[in-house]
């Protein structure tokens, strides 16, 4: 009877354990996932500079395969011509405008704010303008915060000098030893998957090569169009505004925004008419160049949702300030590749 009246309690005593495991298991799965999660965000910076660094890395082996079609010359041949030439017309460009760029970089920062007071005074002799500065001067308590967000956005994990030489030299690296990192991925795929794998691969250069084509080309034909427009309407600065604009195309939606209010801020000290139509100059070079150029370039690159490419680029900026919000873009068509193979067509094959 004694023995039989012990096996109750033992067993609570086996539950109340039981319980406990269970709650110690929990808390060491939510401990543990916080890690990841935590180092994931320490490592998610280093992530996209692989991704930079591999983009840079895909130019290279691009502009060789273009040699090698043209010329015929071995690949060893055409990748030296195509890193060192690179290399090589980036500071010829700078040596020859690195000059007149520094004095007009100079005089845009000197003039700046005498554009931006001017600019006030312009807007403070209409009944809207001075709507537009009642709201602003309001929100100045803020202003703290928002130097605060635009400091943070800007800023990165090893400051930006040292994110270029830890990117050039990944692009490097991956440059000169290609397959080296790609066996290495598909090493790391399971036997059966291993054709999917570099399929994956495959298309996810595919479309790298597709969105860094069209990206260069479209840089280079903002900078051109608007260095003669600029000019022809005789702005202050025309070289760097173009260039800023050139270089802002990176950043699909909001860099193009952002360059053209320098722009638009200097023609006001001209006229309010010359600065609409400088307005206008930014707004249909960015269209002819965004809507119409860039398509028929990236043909091969996956077809992007725009509202999935904006948040794309507010959580990549917001995770990783601007390195994120330039390479939104491809990490996203990486993204999207990746469903697409692993999960769509799978589901597509099952139906």
């Amino acid at each position: 009877m004694a023995q039989n009246s012990k096996h109750p309690a033992e067993r609570e005593i086996q539950k109340e354990l039981t319980y406990i495991q269970k709650v110690w298991h929990t808390v060491a799965i939510v401990a543990l996932l916080v890690v990841v999660i935590l180092i994931a965000r320490v490592a998610f910076n280093v992530l996209l500079m692989v991704l930079a660094g591999t983009l840079i890395s895909v130019y290279f082996h691009g502009l060789g395969d273009m040699i090698e079609r043209k010329t015929r010359w071995s690949r060893r041949i055409c990748m030296m011509i195509s890193v060192g030439g690179s290399f090589i017309i980036l500071g010829v460009l700078f040596w020859f405008m690195g000059t007149k760029i520094s004095n007009q970089i100079a005089v845009l920062s000197d003039t700046l704010p005498n554009t931006v007071h001017s600019a006030k005074l312009k807007l403070s002799e209409t009944t809207l303008g001075n709507k537009v500065l009642t709201y602003f001067s309001d929100s100045g308590d803020d202003s703290d915060k928002v130097f605060t967000t635009a400091k943070q956005f800007f800023n990165t994990s090893f400051g930006v000098l040292g994110d270029l030489y830890i990117i050039l030299f990944l692009a490097i690296f991956f440059t000169t030893s290609p397959n080296l990192y790609k066996d290495g991925i598909i090493k790391l795929v399971p036997q059966d998957r291993k054709e999917l794998g570099k399929c994956v691969i495959d298309r996810i250069s595919l479309a790298l090569k597709g969105w860094l084509k069209g990206m260069m080309l479209s840089m280079v034909l903002v900078f051109i169009l608007l260095t003669v427009g600029l000019g022809i309407m005789s702005i202050p600065v025309a070289l760097v505004l173009a260039l800023l604009t050139g270089l802002l195309k990176l950043i699909p939606n909001f860099g193009s925004l952002a360059a053209m209010i320098p722009g638009v801020l200097l023609a006001l000290t001209i006229s309010t008419n010359t600065a609409i139509i400088v307005a206008l100059m930014y707004i249909v070079t960015q269209t002819i160049v965004s809507y119409i150029v860039t398509p028929l370039i990236q043909k091969k690159m996956i077809d992007l949702p725009p509202a999935l490419t904006i948040l794309a680029q507010v959580l990549m900026g917001t995770l990783s300030g601007v390195l994120g919000v330039i390479l939104a873009v491809p990490l996203l068509a990486i993204v999207m590749i990746l469903v697409d193979e692993l999960y769509v067509k799978k589901i597509n094959d099952v139906a």
